[in-house]
């Protein structure tokens, strides 16, 4: 058993939140199962433009169903008080998230990656303040609680101190960070990207890769790994239902 799991998400994809809160929850059982996961920041809008593909809202009848379909994949994964920021063609041009997410991911812990991803989500998604300028990212970064639950209304001390926010907003503008995110978004293609999350996982026993799109697909991707895992059964009526409960 083992394999790998490497994950392409952008800020501006209500899918990759809800991919990354599914990642958040199930990281220790896959490292139990020895399966290593990489989160990639990519620029959904240029693996659209290098895909051919087109945000779903821009087609009425894809944007009449997403409605149904997020409500549905937020309530799955639990999560509240999500809905978008707006202008998101323009909340979408997150280049400057993205790189600093890169030096972030290369200078400090998994843990402290992990934490800002969640965090940035939450600031686009439900706060309704998108880090896309450097200042609304300055902002941002100053605000991630070092423990940071969207359920949690507690203080805690922050993620990052002064200096290292103004560390990871001058290496978000450098031509090095902005080589970085366009590398990462130039592999997600190769490997067949047209959207994000997008999933390339790697079976370690067989050496086979393959790619999985959305966020909704992990029973396939715990198949292809040969995960023990559950399928979603249809009871019978009455079944599951607490012993005192009444129709």
């Amino acid at each position: 058993m083992g394999g790998r799991i490497d994950m392409y998400i952008d800020l501006a994809s209500l899918y990759s939140y809800i991919a990354l809160v599914q990642v958040l929850r199930t990281q220790d059982v896959l490292k139990q199962h020895s399966i290593e996961v990489e989160i990639h920041p990519v620029l959904l809008g240029a693996i659209n433009a290098g895909s051919g593909n087109k945000p779903p809202w821009v087609l009425p009848a894809k944007r009449a169903y997403g409605a149904h379909d997020s409500r549905r994949s937020l309530r799955a994964a639990g999560l509240e008080n999500v809905s978008p920021p707006g202008d998101l063609m323009e909340a979408g041009k997150t280049q400057i998230p993205l790189r600093a997410l890169h030096y972030v991911k290369k200078h400090h812990s998994l843990r402290t990656y992990l934490t800002t991803w969640h965090y940035l989500f939450h600031a686009f998604w439900t706060l309704h303040q998108p880090p896309i300028t450097p200042e609304a990212l300055r902002k941002a970064l100053s605000d991630v609680p070092s423990d940071f639950s969207p359920a949690s209304s507690e203080k805690r001390s922050k993620l990052f101190t002064a200096s290292e926010v103004e560390e990871i907003l001058r290496a978000a503008a450098s031509p090095e960070y902005k080589d970085v995110l366009r590398q990462a978004t130039e592999t997600a293609l190769k490997l067949g990207a047209f959207g994000a999350p997008w999933l390339w996982v790697t079976n370690e026993a067989t050496q086979e890769s393959e790619p999985f799109f959305g966020s909704d697909r992990w029973n396939h991707v715990y198949e292809f790994l040969g995960l023990p895992y559950q399928e979603l059964t249809l009871l019978p009526p009455g079944a599951g239902k607490p012993a005192n409960s009444k129709l």
